[in-house]
């Protein structure tokens, strides 16, 4: 079945925008496995879901090949790594 054939923007038990809004952590393998075969069941079943997954993953495949020799400096790094701190601390208040 096909999104169109389910509610509309459900497939597999998932919400499209929920599926296309977490597919980085999908492509990442940043998802707990109850996650990512909820995410990958809904990919099975939504072609255009699976349209857009295909170029997400083309999209990163290629970011990885072109930056691939170059490291991100450790003042941006470290800037990241605080800014994930205090989401994670505001969202866990």
């Amino acid at each position: 079945m096909s999104c169109g054939e389910q509610g509309p923007g459900e497939a597999a038990g998932s919400d499209c925008s929920e599926v296309l809004h977490r597919v980085y952590e999908y492509l990442d393998g940043e998802m707990t496995h109850a996650d990512t075969v909820k995410i990958k069941h809904h990919l099975e079943e939504c072609g255009p879901c699976l349209k857009e997954y295909d170029l997400d993953h083309a999209l990163k495949a290629l970011v990885k090949r072109s930056c691939a020799c170059e490291e991100a400096p450790v003042e941006l790094r470290t800037s990241i790594m605080a800014r994930i701190t205090t989401i994670s601390y505001q969202i866990s208040e």
